[in-house]
């Protein structure tokens, strides 16, 4: 199949190379001009992803319309705030024919919308059958050197979604198949602001029982807002949901997770981010949660209270203990 990866970091290119290993022919968007060019005079290596080694036949171009040309799947791989941009590009030069998988995990501030409710705005021909949403513990570092990976490939149409599963699927990456693409959008959403809490427990130094409760009640407050949005509540106990949400707050690799330590080891979140080459989608997703557990009047202490320590200067000690000693209740 011919394939366009939209987006070469860390996530987008580790697609590609898994894409490109199974004999699909594939072309990945590179945004930064200058990284491409480099790539196209013999850069065989992604900076983000030191040590894997890009195939001659992978090729990574700044040209958005040569990438999507002959494209008959489209995976959508750029941060989730400029998912709308790009996919109003896409809309300008790529068929509605093509099948959109997305692998942005955030809701997008602001609108408060999922990732497929932005593609249907930005790209209104697109039917929406054929917008998925591939998600589930899957850090780039690892697909990229072949490990053992399960994930989920969503959409509201099964049979495309199988289509897809049959693309992406090979001897380390197995997917499976899932009708219910708000559950499976929110759970791997919602998971980053719970990873941000959980590396501020490590920052401050607390053990696994501390860990052991956070995700536990962290679950909770994803499945309770997510089942009220229109998810299942199967889905929150699967790899989109508490699947990926244990593996992204206990991962080295995990993004938000690293985030929260540093604030818990009283970093200041302008300096954290300043420092790093990739984006932790659950600092922007905090003020979503947050609007949106208030919308749907769930409550959501947890993202509270990453919300105050991120945002409004609160004590990040002092939020966590808060936490432990809420009003005694039942389970």
């Amino acid at each position: 199949m011919n394939i366009a990866v939209i987006g070469a970091g860390s996530w987008g290119t580790a697609l590609a190379l898994l894409l490109d290993a199974q004999g699909h022919r594939v072309r990945v968007w590179e945004f930064d001009a200058e990284l491409a060019r480099r790539y196209r005079q013999g850069l065989r290596e992604n900076p983000v992803l030191p040590g894997v080694t890009l195939p001659p036949g992978l090729e990574i171009r700044n040209e958005l319309p040569w990438v999507v040309e002959e494209a008959e799947l489209v995976v959508l791989a750029v941060p989730s705030h400029a998912v709308r941009a790009t996919v109003g590009r896409l809309a300008d030069t790529a068929s509605p024919d093509v099948l959109l998988v997305d692998v942005a995990k955030a809701v997008e501030e602001g609108s408060l919308k999922r990732m497929s409710e932005v593609v249907a705005e930005a790209w209104p021909a697109l039917p929406a059958q054929r917008s998925l949403c591939l998600s589930g513990p899957s850090h780039a570092e690892e697909v990229a050197r072949h490990v053992p990976t399960s994930v989920t490939i969503a959409g509201i149409d099964l049979e495309q979604a199988r289509r897809a599963q049959h693309v992406f699927s090979g001897e380390s990456f197995r997917v499976y198949v899932n009708d219910d693409l708000c559950g499976v959008e929110l759970g791997g959403a919602l998971k980053n602001v719970i990873a941000i809490a959980s590396g501020m427990c490590d920052g401050l130094g607390f053990g696994d029982n501390t860990k052991g409760a956070l995700l536990t009640r962290g679950l909770v407050e994803i499945s309770r807002l997510g089942t009220i949005m229109g998810g299942r509540p199967e889905t929150f106990a699967g790899l989109s949901g508490m699947g990926d949400l244990f593996t992204t707050c206990m991962s080295r690799h995990s993004r938000n997770r690293h985030v929260g330590e540093q604030v818990g080891r009283g970093r200041s979140l302008k300096d954290v981010l300043a420092e790093m080459t990739m984006v932790a989608e659950g600092v922007r997703t905090t003020h979503a949660a947050r609007e949106l557990g208030r919308r749907h009047e769930v409550p959501m202490p947890i993202t509270e209270a990453v919300h105050r320590v991120l945002f409004d200067g609160a004590d990040v000690r002092y939020e966590v203990t808060a936490l432990m000693t809420r009003e005694l209740r039942g389970e």
